[in-house]
């Protein structure tokens, strides 16, 4: 099943008080692996951002000035999520932005319901953690999912993490290899008024080399069966 890990940053806790999302981040899985595809925006919300949002974003209205509206995005976003299930924390907080968006837009986007199905990961968590603290941070430490780059929340960054809690979760591998150089390129975003972008490390030729040979054992293990082969 194709899977959107998604996350949203707002100008404040409360979509009913006229809070706006100001930044949307969201990864792609297939099959349990990151295919490469992401969805990373800013959005200007064309109102101020509340101070303790700020505190915990550090995500400032000067930096978003020059940032696209939501409607200029909305197409886009929809296209990169329809067909797929979404994996939020916590979803309940960011699907009523995101549908708040989408009906400031124009109501004929209806919700974001219309397009994926969404999965979310804090009841999972509590029910496989009950009566313990179920927050993104304290799920990395249960998990040893790397976070200390994580100086402020960012959506793409915590898209990221919430990807590997979620694998590590529900069973399966929960290093995807976002650790290290790419995940701490985002971190502490715009008090000196950018973010830096993400930073793509290329395998060279020797870990090609080594992972054909690995992808070869497996094929020849598999009877010809490998998944990684496949086209």
């Amino acid at each position: 099943m194709r899977q959107i890990v998604l996350d949203t940053e707002t100008t404040g806790l409360e979509v009913g008080k006229g809070h706006r999302i100001i930044e949307i981040g969201a990864i792609e899985l297939a099959e349990r692996r990151p295919t490469g595809r992401t969805f990373h925006r800013y959005v200007n919300p064309q109102r101020i951002i509340d101070d303790g949002a700020l505190a915990v974003h550090g995500i400032s209205n000067e930096f978003l000035n020059d940032k696209p509206l939501f409607a200029e995005i909305a197409r886009e976003l929809i296209d990169f999520v329809s067909g797929a299930e979404l994996i939020i924390h916590n979803a309940a907080f960011d699907v009523a932005f995101l549908d708040a968006e989408l009906a400031l837009v124009d109501t004929a986007f209806g919700r974001v319901t219309d397009y994926a199905q969404v999965l979310d990961t804090l009841p999972l968590a509590r029910e496989k953690y009950p009566g313990q603290k179920n927050n993104l941070d304290a799920l990395c430490k249960r998990l040893n999912v790397d976070n200390s780059h994580r100086d402020l929340h960012g959506a793409l960054l915590d898209a990221q993490l919430l990807a590997e809690v979620y694998l590590a979760m529900t069973g399966g591998q929960g290093d995807l290899g976002f650790a290290s150089e790419s995940i701490a390129s985002a971190r502490n975003p715009v008090v000196q008024g950018m973010r830096p972008s993400l930073r793509v490390r290329l395998a060279d030729a020797a870990e090609l080399m080594l992972h054909e040979a690995r992808l070869a054992r497996l094929d020849a293990a598999s009877k010809g069966s490998c998944l990684w082969r496949r086209e």
